[in-house]
Formats: C-alpha cells, sequence, structure tokens
C-alpha cells in the first residue's frame, strides 16, 4: 500500500458546522458550503495546497468541511476556527469507491497500530478527513476524482520522550 506521511500547518479555517445528513446537493448545509469556497480563486502563493479539508466526527456521525482561510479571505458568514495541523498518514483512492477507501483505511490504521514510533491522534478537533486532489477540469473530463485521506497522527510518547 502506498503511504505518505505529511504535515500540515495550524491554519483558521471557515466552517460548515456539524452536518448530520451529509446533504451535497445545492440546498443541503454541505453543498452550500461548497458552492461557497468553489468561488474562491486563491492567491497563486496559495492555489498550491490543499484548501478545503472535509472531516468525518466518528463520536456524532456527521462530517464538517473545513476551508483554510489566508489573510484577508471571507468567510462567507461561516464561523471561523482554528486548526491545529499535525502530522498525517494519506493515501489515495478513487472518490466513491467506498470499498477501496474502507479497505485502504483498515491498512493505514494497522500499519499505524504495527509502528514502534506512531500511533494514531483522533480526538475532538483533530479527526479524519479528506480532500479531491483531482483538478476540477480533469474531473469534468474523465468523470471522476482522486480523494486523499488524512489519518491524524503523533509520535509515541515514549518515544517522542527518548527525542527530547
Amino acid at each position: 500500500m502506498d503511504l505518505r506521511i505529511v504535515s500540515l500547518p495550524p491554519f483558521r479555517a471557515a466552517s460548515s458546522g456539524l452536518v448530520q445528513d451529509c446533504d451535497f446537493s445545492p440546498e443541503g448545509a454541505l453543498g452550500k458550503f461548497n458552492e461557497y469556497f468553489s468561488a474562491i480563486t486563491p492567491s497563486p502563493r496559495d492555489g498550491f495546497m490543499p484548501r478545503d479539508f472535509l472531516c468525518f466526527d466518528g463520536e456524532s456521525g456527521g462530517m464538517v468541511w473545513l476551508y483554510a482561510l489566508s489573510e484577508g479571505m471571507d468567510a462567507g458568514g461561516y464561523e471561523v476556527v482554528d486548526c491545529e495541523g499535525g502530522c498525517y498518514v494519506t493515501y489515495v483512492y478513487r472518490d466513491g469507491d467506498e470499498e477501496t477507501n474502507g479497505r485502504r483505511y483498515q491498512e493505514a490504521v494497522a500499519y499505524i497500530e504495527a509502528s514502534e514510533v506512531l500511533e494514531l491522534d483522533v480526538r475532538p478537533g483533530h479527526l479524519s478527513m479528506g480532500h479531491i486532489i483531482t483538478p476540477p477540469e480533469i474531473i469534468a473530463a474523465q468523470g471522476w476524482a482522486q480523494m486523499e485521506t488524512f489519518i491524524p497522527i503523533k509520535l509515541k510518547k515514549e518515544r517522542k520522550e527518548c527525542l527530547d
């Protein structure tokens, strides 16, 4: 399995708030949030990094969609939250292929649990999340997108103490 370990910096984000119905239609809360941030054109210096992250809150069973804001960006009336960033194990799959996503998620968690230096770091405000990495014009041309999943991790406490 191809896994990456990445680090995201702390950032401020507009938040859809917790959404239970996962309605991506134009009338639904997630559809409206998508419309808000899809209308934003980031400056060239900000255009290369992922800006939106769809987070699943396993405790509540709902979703929260975040859009990373740069200084001066309009939050569109949405709540602004502070995200602490951190380290993540990531993998890619075809968006909508939940069978592959589930299998790869379990493989990634098994990798983390077997690690001598890493452990899961899922907690309130620090959730697994996903981001569509395929440019919109490619999605339109081929009819599908790739999703990258981010699973929060940290160094094991005993390992961290050895490094201090």
